[in-house]
């Protein structure tokens, strides 16, 4: 029997597959359901991208095994990820602890910021966050988007600060003594892995191609595997969980003292189970929810489950916007997606009203084209532009072969004058965050997982985020200011990257399914040596990047497990 058995390699499951076999070496086993990516394995073709996103299973072999994972609910759809490194491997690189009065309700009573504090400083060192190098002396690493965004913050009584971003520059300066490494210059980090200094190519959520992004698998996953011993299965999903008993078997009238079989599906549609000691659930919140769900309520294996499972999920407060085509450049192509945030009373919440953070972002380069090729049908006066451009360079040039007599014109001023000022370099992304109800509820419906979201509840935080952007698009002179896509009437459905919740910490079963106590840390109660590790342990949104905080409560949750406080080093010699 093994020691446990972790399901997902997200920040919460990286950390604690790292945790668990450094206290256990070769006794542990990653169950994760989609596949590695090697440096440059991402794709970037069309034809590439078409097979990049994960289908759930129709028949006995998965058709799609991508990375992209989209989930279409009621008035809110999730954008989540399956590879190996979980979300790591398309998020947008930020580390940020949640904000002191982010705890003062909904959470247990005795976690707040606080407490958490020790555990966010270990993560931050091993994952390497950083804000951007200074762009002085080095015009590559300047970044245009800084400084329009800093100039609408105070405009707005403001500050723009810099995020701390999870980015390879060099060792030297990830320990801070030295300058950044040059990019795309190459170097074996502190645990081991190889990565090239970030070459701001803007394409974090496409998967980093060059191995800049301090993704998980370059350094608590890369820990556990080659330092560790922890043995990956990637292409694996968990389907079961249930107690053994006494002689091993798979006994749902027990409660975990002996352990758990875990039943799981390759990607040939191959059914497997492993019996552990003791199941860490990392899935990701909508994958840790459905699990559980379906042990609960379909199968009967775990019935002891808190009748809070599924309960007070939150979307974080995602939105995203455009402003289309302004005045002032941004670039939007190029540096690491994010680099800069304003806050909007996160930090000191005001009674009453809103509270959230506008983020810069960019996008890949390959998006920009499609974009530029979308021009036609984003209206005449974009066309009308373009075209008065042509004609003038056209008029200049016939102006002067009949004034000097000769023709001088070159088919290099007809495509730099062609492709300069695209859309993309005049227009923002916005990227918000907030603090929404955080009241939706995660169900079975027909045999799948579905969403009850109570938009109405929230829509205070959506109306304030929408004027911020629209206020932004008149600052940069926007001719246009575009909202998600999914919010035009009559779909008005929410976008989110960051679902949370469902799991919650908790004080008791009638307040969370999840314990909050020391010595039963993230352990689901009515069992015993089962944890949750994920987003699903959040009791409401953070309102700010949660990866952050999901690496923070794992660690708190794995040293009550193994007995060991962490630090940076996970266990390598340095």
């Amino acid at each position: 029997m093994l020691e446990a058995v972790v399901v997902g390699s997200g920040f919460g499951g990286a950390v604690a597959a790292c945790r668990l076999a450094q206290r256990w070496p070769g006794r542990v086993k990653v169950l994760e359901r989609g596949n590695r990516y090697e440096k440059g394995e991402f794709p970037r073709s069309p034809n590439a991208f078409a097979a990049n996103f994960w289908a759930h299973r129709q028949g006995e072999v998965r058709t799609l095994n991508g990375l992209y994972d989209i989930r279409n609910f009621a008035r809110m759809d999730a954008v989540v990820a399956a590879g190996y490194g979980g979300g790591s491997l398309i998020y947008g690189n930020v580390f940020m602890p949640a904000a002191h009065g982010v705890f003062a309700q909904g959470w247990p009573s005795e976690l707040d910021r606080d407490r958490l504090t020790p555990y966010y400083d270990v993560a931050q060192s091993v994952l390497g966050a950083n804000v951007l190098p200074d762009a002085a002396g080095a015009p590559r690493r300047e970044v245009s988007r800084k400084a329009l965004f800093a100039s609408f913050a105070a405009a707005e009584g403001r500050i723009s600060q810099p995020a701390n971003i999870c980015v390879f520059f060099g060792n030297a300066y990830a320990a801070g003594a030295g300058e950044p490494l040059e990019m795309g210059l190459q170097q074996v980090n502190r645990y081991g892995a190889v990565q090239s200094s970030c070459t701001y190519c803007g394409e974090c959520i496409a998967g980093c191609n060059v191995h800049a992004k301090n993704t998980l698998d370059l350094n608590y996953l890369h820990v556990a595997e080659h330092v560790h011993g922890a043995h990956i299965s990637t292409g694996c999903a968990a389907t079961k969980i249930t107690p053994l008993n006494a002689q091993g078997l798979p006994d749902s009238t027990h409660q975990g003292e002996w352990g758990y079989c875990v039943d799981y599906v390759d990607s040939q549609g191959q059914t497997h189970s492993v019996h552990a000691q003791r199941v860490v659930l990392a899935a990701g919140t909508l994958g840790t929810n459905e699990l559980l769900l379906r042990c609960r309520d379909e199968y009967g294996v775990l019935p002891r489950i808190s009748a809070q499972l599924g309960r007070r999920f939150s979307g974080n407060g995602d939105f995203v916007a455009l402003a289309v085509d302004g005045d002032k450049a941004v670039d939007a192509t190029h540096g690491p997606v994010i680099t800069q945030f304003v806050d909007y009373d996160l930090a000191q919440p005001k009674p009453g009203a809103a509270a959230f953070q506008l983020e810069d972002a960019s996008y890949p380069p390959f998006l920009a084209w499609y974009i530029e090729g979308l021009r036609p049908v984003l209206g005449i006066r974009s066309i009308i532009r373009r075209g008065t451009g042509l004609l003038g360079m056209w008029w200049r040039r016939l102006f002067q072969t009949v004034n000097g007599g000769k023709w001088s014109g070159s088919v290099v001023d007809y495509l730099s004058q062609l492709f300069q000022g695209d859309l993309s370099y005049r227009s923002s992304v916005l990227l918000f965050m907030g603090k929404d109800a955080g009241d939706g509820v995660l169900h079975l419906k027909r045999g799948r997982l579905a969403l009850d979201w109570p938009q109405a509840s929230s829509r205070q935080l959506y109306d304030a985020m929408l004027a911020c952007g629209r206020r932004f698009a008149t600052f940069v002179g926007a001719r246009a200011y575009v909202p998600q896509p999914t919010w035009s009437w009559p779909l008005r459905n929410n976008i989110t990257v960051h679902p949370l919740g469902g799991c919650a910490l908790g004080d008791t079963p009638q307040t969370g399914v999840t314990s909050a106590r020391d010595g039963e840390r993230g352990q689901l109660f009515g069992y015993k040596y089962l944890y949750v590790v994920d987003g699903a342990l959040l009791p409401t949104a953070v309102g700010a990047n949660p990866s952050a905080t999901i690496a923070a409560l794992a660690e708190w949750v794995c040293e009550d497990i193994t007995g060991t406080p962490p630090d940076a080093t996970l266990g390598c010699k340095e």
